[in-house]
Parts: C-alpha cells; sequence; structure tokens
C-alpha cells in the first residue's frame, strides 16, 4: 500500500504566512522571501495535496475551504514549533525580548490577554504604548519588532498587515439616552445641549462620526477631555455625557445595559487597524510567534 509522502514544514510554514497575511506579497516580506519564492512554495503545497488553497484575486488572495482547514490543522503545531525554536536550550526562555507597540485600549483590553498564554512559552515581551506616528517612527529606527497602527503606514519600509475592523459607536449613560430622546441620521439636534466627551481637544473619533453619520461638520468643543479611551467610557458610563467608542472597547457595559447606543446607523464609521513590522527585518521566532497570533486571534475581535 502506497504511503502519501509527509509534509514539507517549511511549505506550511510559508502557506501559513499567506493564508494569515492574505496575500504572497506580504507573506514573502514577513518571511523574509521573495513573493516568486513564495508562490512557488504555496504551488508546490498545492500540489502535494492536489487541492487549491487560494484562489488568486487582483489584491491578494483568498483563502479556500481546504485553506481553512489545513490552517485549523497547522496553525497551533506551527506556532508551539516557533517558540520551541526561539529557546536557546530546553526550558529557557528567548535571548531577546519582542518589543511591541501600540494604543494603550487595545493592548489592555484585546493584545496582552491574547498573547498571555504565550508567555508559558518561552515569550519575553516588553509593551510600549503610544500614538501611531510615534510608535511607527520607533519602528523604523528600530526600537520595536511590531507595532498595532490605527493608520496605514506609508512607505515601503514598513509592511503592514491589516489585523482588525474596530466600529465606532456614538454611546451614552441611560440617564442621557433618555433626555435625548429619538435620535436619527438626518438631524443631531437632539445632541446639541449633551457635553461631549473626548481623548482629545480636537475630537478626532466625535468629529468623525459626525462627519460620517450626520453628514455635517462638528465645531463644539469638548466638556471633558481625558487623553484614554478607558478613562472616557468611565466618564460616560458615570454620566458625564456622551461620545464615540469603538465597539470593542464598551461591548461589556452595552451587554450589561450601562451604556445606550444612541444610533444604529446602516453604514458606522469603520476604521482598520493594522501590524507594522520593518521591512527586511531578520526574522526572529518569538516576533514571528507575536505576528502570527495576532493576525489569527485578531480575527474573532
Amino acid at each position: 500500500m502506497e504511503t502519501a509522502a509527509p509534509l514539507d514544514l517549511m511549505l506550511l510554514r510559508t502557506f501559513l504566512a499567506v493564508y494569515r497575511a492574505g496575500s504572497f506579497t506580504a507573506a514573502g516580506a514577513l518571511l523574509g522571501l521573495s513573493q516568486p519564492t513564495v508562490t512557488s512554495q504555496v504551488r508546490a503545497l498545492e500540489e502535494q495535496l492536489d487541492r487549491q488553497l487560494f484562489e488568486r484575486l487582483p489584491r491578494g488572495v483568498a483563502a479556500t475551504s481546504v485553506a481553512d482547514e489545513l490552517a485549523a490543522q497547522v496553525a497551533g503545531p506551527l506556532d508551539a514549533l516557533a517558540a520551541v525554536a526561539g529557546r536557546t536550550r530546553p526550558g529557557a526562555v528567548s535571548s531577546e525580548p519582542v518589543h511591541l507597540g501600540g494604543p494603550i485600549e487595545l493592548l489592555s483590553t484585546r493584545v496582552l490577554p491574547a498573547l498571555a498564554p504565550l508567555v508559558d512559552q518561552g515569550l519575553r515581551l516588553r509593551v510600549t504604548p503610544g500614538l501611531a506616528d510615534d510608535l511607527l517612527d520607533g519602528l523604523r529606527a528600530g526600537r520595536f519588532d511590531l507595532v498595532l497602527s490605527a493608520i496605514r503606514p506609508r512607505g515601503r519600509s514598513v509592511v503592514a498587515l491589516p489585523l482588525m475592523d474596530e466600529e465606532f459607536v456614538l454611546v451614552a449613560a441611560p440617564v442621557w439616552a433618555e433626555r435625548i430622546g429619538p435620535l436619527g441620521c438626518d438631524d443631531p439636534g437632539p445632541l446639541l445641549d449633551a457635553p461631549l466627551v473626548a481623548y482629545a481637544e480636537d475630537l478626532p473619533i466625535v468629529r468623525r462620526y459626525w462627519r460620517h453619520v450626520f453628514r455635517t461638520r462638528l465645531t463644539r468643543s469638548p466638556a471633558v477631555v481625558v487623553p484614554d479611551l478607558r478613562g472616557v467610557l468611565a466618564a460616560v458610563v458615570a454620566g458625564a455625557g456622551i461620545t464615540a467608542l469603538p465597539r470593542y472597547l464598551c461591548a461589556g457595559e452595552l451587554g450589561s445595559g450601562e451604556l445606550v447606543a444612541l444610533l444604529d446607523p446602516d453604514d458606522p464609521p469603520i476604521n482598520t487597524g493594522f501590524l507594522a513590522q520593518r521591512a527586511g527585518a531578520p526574522e526572529r521566532p518569538h516576533v514571528a510567534l507575536v505576528r502570527e497570533h495576532l493576525l489569527g486571534t485578531a480575527r474573532h475581535w
């Protein structure tokens, strides 16, 4: 009886990088391989499996159901192997920590809980909160291995992969929701007397919500400014006024009734967050482990 040849671990590693990155080019940049090499390795795996893994699109690739099944089978073992490879000796931790930057709210509520299990696999992590522009400058300068960015980095020195889409929600405590009353997307008038709470004087998220949903410019000043969205959330829950927040940050309060969504527009404002890495940076096992773990986990955020 003929036995099927074992699958090549290098091909599987390349496959998983493409699966998580969504394109041959991005996967190649993260693996330190050329795009033709990535394409060749994926084709070799497809030939070995006699199955199509990806559909080629004008921009990137789309995984087939075969790829979904294969990724579910190999992601855990490959991530575990990457962690083991990052240890200097049995039972030792990686010799160099992974330096990760990002917005404090996302780091605190999503990223650190997601990465916590990897510490037991030898991961050493150093986390720096900050604004996207500053962190991306630090990434280009080599101060960080990975940066979570709310803006798409420009230039060829950084490779950025889409990580998650965050939806913005206009929220208030129930007492303010009752005072405001019914609200439509065509008239923000009932909101005129409600104090605005924001994380900066120029109300960046609230202004974007106003422009996108109400199709009008917001010219008011905030009543409360807290340079941390978790503080903004706490102030609004306590009844300080209204604000716009990422849904992931206030989902619990919306579920418990501590906050009320003032509107449910058909087309809410959406912002894509990116996971950025220096182009051409040497591949380190624990950096790859963190990157690929976040790319996989963020699908469920």
